[in-house]
């Protein structure tokens, strides 16, 4: 097991001060690891609503942090997601919730309000150096760590960081270049405009509402949110060359808006035009650089998968980027986060893009084929399922990555129903149960988690699993629930390894020390498994 000897007191650096880079930031301080905030403007900027819709894992993350419920408190929950085409209602949906979690399945909340509460908890955090104004202008990397030039009001200043974070956002094109990436992909033609607007609509504060063909939007599409404050999100696509300035000096988008709320007094709070892209990264880790939210993976936002994903793929960098920092793991555990998160956000751009292709046709062959599923889907089943607006936001499950040991009793059955969890299994993230000792991911997210059935002795699978030193917690299934058994479907004499971010990394039936050990090499990217 080869372990850097590198300056540990080094910071590592984080390049982008969003939701992403915030929580990346939040993260990496809590596994004791110094970090310098860098951001090339000269300070936040809280406009418009931005990503709204943060879904529930999501908000277990960043209540690692104490962020977690506070955005939750403030949001908007809401359980149920409808959908219509023209006026007609086809189907609702509402979520699985394999265990038991304390947060709701999705919340909206502007970003700049999510901004705001991550601001706070990295302002409580004296790890974290926050520098605004500082644009990096070149990376540099070494056997022992990065260098970062950056550009400021003052001049140039040069940084050294143990590792970096890049977190650039959607304009990322000079991070990518500096790193040798490219970002490939396409861009949609049509456009969407969106508003946020400020009524009292009390028949809709409390879902989402997606309109195929409405009467105020024929031929396309209208999205409807609540968010927080009287606040609700509309979204609506328009054609490729549409005039946002024409339509309000025409009074055309107060016809629109009128279309969706009828009567009722209204201010416009914020408006913007989007043209949508579906691309990724050929990267996402370039030696001592991760690259992560929007500058590695840009997709529709039909399904709320961007800032979403983003958060994962901080929580993925941060705890790798700890265990090699810390000695826990070998430099090659960095290789494991492009091999999970490039592959989390393929399935995103696959997710999206057939949203996309539905809400788009491409030729009247296609419109033709949508529009007979549409009109059948009220009363047809198969037809309805075959709508698509929008997968909303799930985890990805590492069940082919290569830290997952496999279980060929617990098969991954493909991606499940939607608002449906896969089985417990390896690779996917562990149900969610509170315990004497506090919530099962809360207590599994400060190292490797051992747990274990009554068949098996703790102190007998203790040991191998992990070098000395490393942050090893073994709970009998006793210790944290009678329900757990059940909710797992585990038996008896099983050992389930998690790791830690709360994914299930192996479940070992009757296991040996050799077994055990091999399922930590595993998961720690270790050539050869430790000694007991």
């Amino acid at each position: 097991m080869n372990i850097s000897t590198e300056d540990r007191s080094e910071p590592v650096a984080v390049i982008g001060n969003g939701p992403v880079g915030q929580t990346a930031a939040l993260l990496l301080a809590r596994w004791r690891i110094p970090v310098v905030l860098l951001d090339a403007r000269p300070e936040r900027e809280l406009v418009g609503s931005k990503s709204i819709c943060q879904q529930r894992d999501v908000l277990d993350i960043w209540e690692s942090v104490g962020a977690g419920a506070i955005i939750a408190r403030e949001g908007v929950t809401w359980t149920t997601a409808r959908t219509y085409y023209r006026d007609h209602e086809l189907f609702s949906g509402t979520f699985e919730d394999a265990g038991v979690s304390p947060f709701p399945p999705f919340v909206n909340i502007s970003q700049s309000r999510t901004e705001q509460i991550l601001d706070e908890r990295i302002a409580a955090q004296p790890l974290i150096d926050v520098r605004w104004g500082h644009r990096v202008t070149g990376i540099e990397q070494g056997p022992d760590g990065v260098r970062l030039t950056c550009t400021t009001a003052a001049g140039e200043v040069e940084l050294t960081a143990g590792y970096a974070v890049a977190c650039p956002g959607s304009h990322g094109d000079d991070i990518r270049a500096m790193l040798g990436v490219t970002f490939d992909g396409h861009s949609f033609d049509d456009r969407f405009l969106i508003c946020d607007i400020r009524a009292n609509l009390p028949d809709a504060a409390q879902e989402r509402r997606f309109y195929f063909d409405p009467p105020g939007n024929p031929g396309r599409q209208v999205l409807v949110h609540p968010c927080p404050d009287s606040t609700f999100r509309i979204d609506w696509q328009v054609p490729d060359g549409f005039d946002l300035a024409e339509e309000e000096r025409t009074g055309r988008l107060d016809q629109r808006i009128r279309s969706v709320i009828g009567d009722a007094d209204y201010e416009v709070v914020w408006r913007s035009v989007y043209r949508f892209h579906s691309r990724v990264a050929s990267r996402m880790r370039v030696g001592r650089v991760l690259l992560a939210g929007d500058g590695a993976h840009l997709v529709a936002p039909f399904g709320a998968r961007g800032l979403n994903s983003g958060v994962a793929d901080a929580e993925n960098a941060a705890w790798k980027i700890a265990f090699v920092r810390h000695g826990w793991a070998p430099e090659a555990l960095l290789e494991s986060y492009h091999a999970e998160r490039h592959a989390a956000a393929l399935e995103n751009l696959a997710v999206t893009g057939a949203t996309m292709r539905f809400l788009v046709p491409r030729t009247e062959q296609e419109r033709q084929e949508r529009q007979d599923i549409l009109e059948r889907a009220g009363h047809d089943p198969a037809a309805a399922a075959a709508v698509d607006s929008g997968r909303l936001s799930e985890p990805f499950w590492y069940v082919d990555s290569p830290l997952t040991t496999p279980d060929p009793r617990r098969p991954f059955a493909g991606r499940p129903p939607k608002g449906r969890v896969p089985r417990p299994a390896p690779g996917i993230l562990l149900p969610d149960l509170p315990t004497p000792a506090g919530r099962l991911r809360e207590l599994c997210r400060a190292g490797i988690t051992l747990l274990v059935g009554p068949g098996v002795d703790p102190e007998r699978v203790r040991g191998p699993v992990a070098p000395a030193g490393v942050p090893v917690r073994v709970l009998t299934f006793d210790d944290v629930s009678p329900d757990l058994a059940g909710v797992l479907q585990a038996e008896p004499d099983e050992v389930w390894v998690i790791r830690p971010d709360a994914y299930v990394a192996a479940v070992l039936k009757q296991p040996n020390a050799a077994d055990v050990a091999a399922a930590g090499a595993r998961l720690l990217a270790c050539e050869t498994a430790p000694v007991a």
